[in-house]
């Protein structure tokens, strides 16, 4: 079980998150231009690398606020929470 630091409410337990995927994921633009062989690709398939990866996550049984994590795939360890918006960090 992840202790998750909410930037918010301050550490809570990870049931009541919800993990959203991967962050800084743009998508596609124009979309009025956007192949259906390039949406496919930025719905359905994603890196899932092992090691550090930055996600988004929601305190929906909390503040409903949604940040970001960097959070190690392999060790589950959160290197850092950071709020939306904010660049990936060198972890």
């Amino acid at each position: 079980m992840l202790l998750i630091h909410c930037p918010y409410c301050g550490p809570r337990d990870e049931t009541e998150f919800t993990c959203a995927g991967e962050s800084h994921v743009l998508r596609p633009q124009p979309p009025e231009e956007v192949t259906d062989a390039r949406w496919a690709q930025y719905l359905f398939f994603h890196r899932n690398p092992r090691g550090v990866v930055c996600e988004r996550w929601c305190h929906v049984l909390g503040c409903g606020q949604w940040f970001n994590v960097a959070r190690d795939t392999v060790t589950h360890e959160i290197r850092k929470v950071y709020a939306m918006g904010e660049p990936r960090p060198e972890v």
